[in-house]
């Protein structure tokens, strides 16, 4: 079975090596091009194309499905495409390229959470279960027949990196056992049911903390956008990034965004919500790295500046 693997990001490269550890002759890797990252902006490959260059596999560097893209891929004489985070849209006239078509790893119970950002919005939205499906790629946004599901227990500490670090290791197992199926000609694709909710893909924009909000809201917010693209709240005019955060729900005489800072050998920062407090675990304050927020706050008990800090 001569398979094309198409992804970019880390959570697909679980994918590709359970493809390849299984046997699957996967004869190219279609990955985005070359992204400048970090602060110094140095040209990286994809997590996939340099796990793709250690295997020793042809890989193809698109970041759309271009004609030229499409000449490529027909002359590999594919049986089958696995498709997994590539981030860009297969054209219509792609699809037909492999014999069997695109099979897309899809991280939510379609037809929950279409699009882009589904672990994300389900965490925000307080979902219990996720999971993840296997579906046939049609002209709709993930609208094809599924294959194959499985589920994923979401526990309310979780954030989005560490529940899709989960789901791409089930899910590459799933991918992969959907792929034997289908070249054995057992699997029939079954049509979606239910209702329909969309994942758009997320923004600097939607990681702002709104502190008037329950806490229990602002938990899944700061969650749902840890890591990327990271919450954060404003203190003075400038922007600080916040990690996850425990609820306290016996303290309730903090206004929305006011801080309390509780000195000791292990000083605790409070902020107050809609309903009651929470505890910050880590703050990155602008120019600086990620930190205990204790370590921060020992910073501003010595300035002497305590009793001015309020989060907007």
């Amino acid at each position: 079975m001569r398979v094309l693997f198409a992804g970019t990001p880390q959570v697909a490269v679980e994918s590709l090596n359970r493809l390849v550890a299984d046997g699957f002759d996967v004869v190219a890797v279609l990955t985005r091009e070359d992204a400048p990252v970090g602060r110094k902006r140095v040209l990286t490959p994809s997590p996939v194309a340099a796990r793709a260059a250690e295997l020793g596999l042809e890989i193809i560097h698109a970041n759309r499905i271009d004609e030229q893209t499409q000449k490529r891929l027909a002359a590999l004489d594919l049986d089958i495409a696995a498709i997994v985070a590539y981030g860009g849209l297969v054209p219509e006239k792609a699809l037909t390229i492999p014999r069997l078509g695109w099979i897309n790893l899809h991280f939510s119970l379609l037809p929950a959470w279409r699009g882009a950002a589904p672990v994300q919005h389900s965490i925000m939205a307080g979902d219990d279960i996720t999971g993840a499906v296997t579906f046939q790629l049609e002209k709709g946004l993930d609208t094809g027949p599924i294959f194959g599901t499985l589920t994923e227990t979401i526990d309310p500490a979780d954030t989005s990196g560490e529940l899709l670090g989960r789901l791409a290791v089930s899910g590459a197992v799933l991918l992969s056992q959907t792929l034997a199926g289908l070249d054995a000609g057992k699997l029939v694709g079954v049509e979606q049911q239910s209702e329909t909710s969309y994942a758009h893909k997320l923004t600097l924009v939607d990681g702002k903390v709104d502190w008037s909000l329950p806490a229990l809201v602002i938990r899944r917010r700061i969650n749902g956008t840890t890591p990327d693209p990271g919450a954060w709240t404003e203190l003075d005019g400038q922007r600080f990034k916040l990690g996850t955060l425990v609820p306290h729900t016996e303290v309730t005489d903090l206004v929305p965004g006011e801080v309390r800072i509780e000195p000791g050998k292990k000083p605790r920062v409070l902020v107050g919500t809609g309903s009651h407090a929470v505890e910050l675990g880590l703050v990155q304050p602008p120019g600086k790295k990620m930190m205990n927020a204790a370590d921060w706050a020992r910073g501003i008990l010595a300035s002497g500046t305590v009793d001015e800090v309020k989060f907007a």
